[in-house]
């Protein structure tokens, strides 16, 4: 090769490997995050995620379709042997989106609407959007499924539908420092389904939480949730559908009628004394 050839292939190196920085770079462009709720979850809780994306690059971002150029995906992984679990279903992970330079936006996901949970252990997760052949990683998030303390539990049976048996299971779990009670929903039989679990608010262990199951199909937790206050949760369990349906604040009638004495006493200016004599002792 002689020296002017030399030349050349020296320019055209440099010239690829000046884009080849210029495109390293633009990965700082682009951020990609992870936002969730907690870092534990209930068995059968749903798995709420938030996705924010930022674009300060040139660039337009689209993932409006399957088709389209770019695409945001999740990345699930169980922490002790790093296996990474393969997308459950065709729902996309998020609406579609489409971004111009300057713009940025968060979605929302449920990583259970994609994964099978079915053990209780330690998992890490994370969002990639991939853009012009580039991946834009979020850093991972640690988090963990847990089966919680079970206090209480009762099972409904269906006239009509041998077989299907529907376990009701409380259990109670510390989030963020306080004390919550959860319910848990598990179809027996030929059709085995978990329904979403609910976290039904704080809980105060004092007073056992009560499960009742009616014959018209209403299934009623009584919780208490301060010292002077009851939660009563009321869903609907049918044998194709388990709905939530109301959730009530309840005050407790022997402190609520203490309480209520003392408000009388203040709104009165209190009770005033007896009124005799100095001498009199009666």
């Amino acid at each position: 090769m002689n020296r002017f050839a030399s030349r050349v292939l020296f320019a055209a190196l440099s010239v690829l490997l000046s884009v080849s920085a210029a495109r390293a770079a633009a990965p700082s462009e682009i951020t990609v995050r992870l936002q969730m709720d907690s870092d534990q979850y209930v068995e059968g809780e749903r798995i709420r995620a938030v996705v924010d994306i930022a674009n300060a690059s040139a660039d337009v971002i689209d993932c409006r379709s399957e088709k389209a150029k770019d695409h945001l995906v999740l990345e699930l992984y169980r922490t002790s042997d790093k296996y990474q679990f393969e997308k459950g279903s065709d729902i996309p992970f998020t609406a579609g989106f489409a971004l111009l330079s300057g713009e940025g936006q968060k979605l929302e996901t449920f990583l259970g609407d994609h994964f099978p949970f079915h053990k209780s252990t330690h998992y890490q997760a994370r969002a990639v959007l991939i853009h012009d052949g580039l991946r834009f990683e979020s850093t991972f998030k640690t988090f963990s499924i847990v089966p919680g303390m079970k206090c209480g539990g009762a099972l409904q049976l269906f006239e009509g539908r041998d077989g299907l048996k529907r376990e009701f299971e409380l259990v109670h779990w510390n989030r963020e420092r306080v004390e919550h009670l959860f319910l848990k929903a598990r179809d027996e039989g030929a059709r085995p389904r978990r329904w979403p679990t609910t976290d039904l608010g704080p809980v105060l262990r004092v007073t056992p939480p009560r499960l009742s199951i009616l014959p018209s199909g209403e299934v009623i937790v009584l919780h208490r949730t301060t010292q002077d206050a009851f939660i009563r949760s009321e869903f609907w369990s049918l044998p194709g559908a388990f709905e939530f349906n109301l959730h009530e604040v309840m005050m407790d009638p022997e402190v609520a009628g203490a309480k209520r004495v003392r408000e009388v006493y203040k709104e009165t200016g209190g009770v005033e004394p007896v009124k005799k004599a100095w001498w009199k002792f009666w």
